[in-house]
């Protein structure tokens, strides 16, 4: 096998990581900090895809359009998770993860029975857009611009969370409210209100990432079971609510699944659970994660 195979397969696997790093950031944020597996953040992501095709082809601005369907695609998604999480999450942080993921997931059918009123089982696209519609040569191997769009954004989300998180008093206090919210509360620091704006964030990524989907791939229903199943596993090695660990984790689900297709393409989601079944079973937390007191 040649090396420019296997370097085209490796970088293909970066744009995925990046892909996986865009959706499972926010579901990693989301967990992190208000202690939720949040089952919808997929169908957050497919609905942003939807809505960022519906806004492209209602602007007609073959320049901006993409663009501007996706800032406001994001938008709408936070909008969304100020209405999920003020009006059914926040009634139920106190209970139980069994009831967390049957809220979570009656949302997954609410809004799976929405996109399919609203546009149907029909698989759509977006063009990809200028200056990214081409391929560059990769020791002599073509590899699509929209690629290193997406590596480049997934890197831009990396630096601007590391940042939110470590570098600003709003980040002192997700972290002081990850690890003792009680404390934070006696504080006096909203701690209700605080949950509001992570979510709205994590949703904000979601459909963010579901509108990048939509010249990457295909839009179509079911894309958001695809994207949770894989986002579950990048949480789930890496450590749940680690930024550091979201990231390791996208890239060992990504460069999996690349040479997972290559050599056998039937096995390759099941070539990430094994990869996760073994670093459970030596790290039942994830590599950065760390153990639940």
């Amino acid at each position: 096998m040649s090396f420019d195979v296997l370097f085209s397969q490796f970088m293909s696997g970066i744009a995925r990581a990046a892909l996986l790093f865009l959706v499972a950031s926010g579901l990693s944020l989301t967990f992190g900090v208000l202690r939720v597996l949040n089952f919808a953040h997929g169908s957050l992501y497919m609905l942003g895809a939807f809505l960022s095709y519906s806004i492209w082809k209602f602007l007609l601005m073959p320049v901006l359009g993409f663009y501007l369907a996706a800032i406001i695609a994001a938008l709408i998604m936070g909008a969304v998770g100020i209405l999920i999480e003020y009006v059914l999450l926040r009634r139920l942080y106190a209970r139980g993860w069994p009831e967390q993921l049957l809220a979570t997931y009656a949302i997954v059918l609410i809004i799976m029975d929405l996109v399919k009123w609203a546009w149907g089982g029909e698989f759509l696209s977006i063009p990809r857009p200028k200056p990214f519609t081409g391929a560059v040569l990769l020791f002599g191997f073509p590899f699509p611009s929209y690629n290193f769009f997406v590596i480049l954004l997934g890197l831009g989300l990396l630096v601007f969370l590391w940042w939110l998180i470590y570098k600003t008093r709003f980040g002192d206090i997700i972290r002081a409210a990850a690890h003792d919210r009680e404390m934070v509360s006696a504080l006096g620091i909203p701690i209700p209100w605080l949950f509001t704006w992570i979510f709205v964030l994590g949703a904000f990524i979601a459909g963010l990432s579901g509108a990048v989907t939509a010249p990457f791939g295909s839009v179509a229903l079911g894309m958001d079971i695809e994207i949770i199943i894989e986002c579950f596993a990048v949480v789930v090695i890496g450590g749940m609510g680690s930024l550091p660990g979201t990231l390791l984790g996208s890239f060992i689900v990504g460069e999996v699944y690349a040479f997972g297709i290559m050599l056998k393409p039937e096995l390759a989601i099941a070539f990430i659970f094994m990869v996760m079944a073994v670093v459970l079973i030596i790290r039942p937390w994830g590599i950065f994660g760390r153990p639940e007191r």
